[in-house]
């Protein structure tokens, strides 16, 4: 009997495992700043429909940078084939936010910067380290996640964004 108590406990705990996997994850819903200081709500982006790749990054992270400017160079046939908007979420804390905008200006980054110097959206979404990168669709689930940054990771968003706008 007590054999097969366990067993029983043990496909339960693995079906309901199972299921967390499947599950959708969808965009929280946190608020973040604009550079002028107004707080909007994430899901703003979950239901515009257009596929939205959110890119977590720091003034004080190289390869963030790198992205950044890697996409700007594809970002406007980004939007002419797929339909997809970029929006950087500087995860600078307040000392340093101060830093983002004159570094966006200098990088001359045509997409829509939003600041979390708290980190409460980058909590919700569970992850520690930037460069951070999501894709969320047209329904605000995010159906991609990436970590890191290297050369030519661009062509490899474009190619989820490029499968995702087929659908």
């Amino acid at each position: 009997m007590k054999i097969s108590m366990r067993l029983t406990t043990m496909i339960i705990a693995a079906l309901m495992c199972t299921a967390s996997l499947f599950a959708q994850k969808t965009l929280p819903d946190t608020k973040v700043s604009k550079l002028s200081g107004e707080k909007v709500s994430i899901l703003d982006h979950a239901s515009n429909g257009k596929l939205t790749v959110i890119s977590f990054w720091a003034t004080w992270c190289s390869p963030c940078k790198k992205e950044l400017d890697a996409i700007s160079e594809v970002y406007e046939e980004w939007d002419e084939l797929y339909n997809a908007e970029l929006v950087a979420i500087s995860v600078d804390n307040a000392r340093s936010s101060a830093k983002v905008g004159p570094m966006v200006a200098q990088k001359g980054w045509d997409y829509q910067i939003y600041l979390d110097p708290n980190q409460d959206l980058q909590k919700a979404l569970n992850f520690q380290t930037v460069p951070q990168t999501f894709i969320i669709d047209e329904e605000g689930v995010i159906v991609y996640e990436h970590s890191g940054y290297v050369p030519g990771d661009e062509y490899e968003l474009e190619e989820k964004l490029e499968e995702l706008s087929s659908k």
